[in-house]
């Protein structure tokens, strides 16, 4: 089943339920109120027959009594009753489906003895319980009771009377009944038409909810098929969840088409810087083919030019395979101490520029980092100081911070905001050896731990390097 159409049925079940819910109160309700009215009426009846049973006269014994009433003894005698200026027969009707049905009243007494008075001769009898003795007898409160006579649905009242027999007055449901049926056809017919409009306006709002559902998987279809990074979604100025999806789903494509450029901007980058080491290098190659003859002075200046472009190349592949790890790294993290990092760069820089002085202030430092590729970051901030300055480097650490300065000329002011570029090199720094990756490396590295770093020209002259990473 689709998406759209699981909201259709569970918005229709959901009306459902609450509708039908609200219908079983409403008829629940009903059906009490108006047993209710009933219940008033033979409370109304009870006064009037009392008051009227003065007038009684013996009559011919009364039809049997249901299966499963009590039956009256031999000297069972019925009397009719009047509750106005009439006979009770004339004033309540006879018991049959016809008048009782029409809200006919019927009266029953019994007495003490247990004696059963009441109803028109040759009628049925009302249905009697134990209880309906007690109540003569004294022993039980009056009380409302449902019953069938001659197929009718009855409601009764029981009450006692003042000269100690028990009184029934009934009357028939059927009004009552009737009522209830018609509305229950109301609220089924009501349910049906609320259930039907549910589902309807359910189709309605899960074609216009899931219209951004609908472009999303279109776009998504679109990428696969054509590898089109480019496209972005409409989002339509809204805030909602939908809304916030479909921007999620932008920012994904920017930053996978941001990762391809880069990627094939490094490409076309690593390509171009490859070209001319390799052309130095099979230059010299074919320098020293074609002159078996070369002087042995001269052989030995070429071997040793193309040995250190060999060096350059090596350096060159090892930072592209530098850049290309991926951002956060995959070893991991660990407790460093930066201070001894550090220091032990410092030691590796004096040994590869002897003629360089290095001053070195290290207090304790403890981050959390990969020691190999922090060491790389710091080697890499030493070495270019080296390469820039004038043999002089001031190195700091403390606080989760390295700073490295040089005494050199400094950055230029257009510099600054490529210093860390990929490849980049200031105008001043072209003619010195090195690929222009090493900064680039700092700053991956910097991130990849959660940190930064940053280049400024320092008081009183020189370019000062500073990586932050967190303690």
């Amino acid at each position: 089943m689709s998406f759209r159409r699981r909201i259709v049925v569970l918005v229709a079940a959901a009306v459902a339920v609450a509708i039908v819910g609200a219908s079983a109160l409403i008829y629940v309700v009903m059906r009490s109120e108006l047993t209710s009215g009933l219940d008033e009426r033979l409370q109304t009846q009870a006064p009037r027959v009392i008051f009227a049973a003065r007038g009684m006269a013996p009559v011919s014994p009364a039809s049997p009594l249901r299966q499963g009433v009590r039956r009256t003894r031999s000297d069972f005698r019925r009397t009719v009753l009047s509750t106005d200026d009439g006979s009770i027969g004339e004033a309540m009707g006879v018991l049959v489906p016809g008048p009782l049905g029409a809200s006919g009243t019927v009266a029953q007494l019994v007495k003490r003895d247990g004696a059963v008075v009441g109803g028109l001769a040759g009628g049925p009898a009302l249905p009697l319980s134990d209880r309906t003795f007690a109540v003569a007898a004294g022993r039980a409160d009056s009380f409302y009771s449902d019953a069938t006579v001659d197929g009718v649905e009855v409601r009764m009242l029981t009450v006692k009377a003042p000269d100690g027999s028990a009184l029934t007055v009934a009357e028939s449901r059927s009004n009552v009944d009737d009522a209830l049926h018609r509305l229950l056809a109301i609220l089924a017919g009501v349910s049906g038409a609320g259930v039907a409009a549910a589902a309807g306006l359910g189709v309605l709002v899960s074609r216009r909810a899931l219209t951004p559902v609908v472009a999303l998987t279109d776009a998504t279809a679109h990428v696969a098929a054509t590898q089109d990074l480019s496209r972005r979604l409409e989002t339509g100025g809204s805030t909602d969840e939908l809304a916030r999806l479909a921007g999620s789903f932008n920012t994904m494509l920017a930053a996978l088409d941001g990762a391809r450029s880069a990627q094939r901007q490094l490409v076309a980058d690593a390509s171009h810087e490859l070209r001319t080491p390799l052309t130095a290098v099979r230059t010299s190659i074919e320098a020293l083919a074609g002159a078996p003859d070369l002087p042995a002075g001269e052989r030995a200046r070429v071997l040793a030019a193309t040995q250190a472009q060999l060096e350059d190349l090596s350096l060159l592949i090892g930072d592209l395979v530098d850049l290309a790890r991926p951002a956060a790294p995959a070893e991991e993290l660990e407790e460093v101490r930066l201070d001894l990092l550090v220091e032990e760069q410092v030691q590796r820089a004096r040994r590869h520029a002897p003629g360089a002085e290095f001053e070195l202030d290290a207090r304790a430092s403890v981050v959390q980092a990969v020691p190999a590729r922090l060491h790389r970051a710091v080697a890499n901030l030493l070495d270019n100081a080296v390469k820039h300055g004038d043999g002089r480097v001031e190195v700091a650490v403390g606080a989760g911070e390295v700073s490295v300065r040089d005494r050199g000329p400094g950055f230029a002011q257009e510099d600054l905001p490529h210093v860390f570029d990929r490849f980049y090199r200031a105008r001043r720094a072209r003619g010195l050896p090195g690929s222009g990756l090493g900064l680039a490396i700092v700053r991956q590295v910097a991130e990849a731990h959660g940190g930064s770093v940053r280049a400024e020209t320092a008081a009183g002259g020189g370019a000062r390097l500073v990586l932050s990473l967190p303690s």
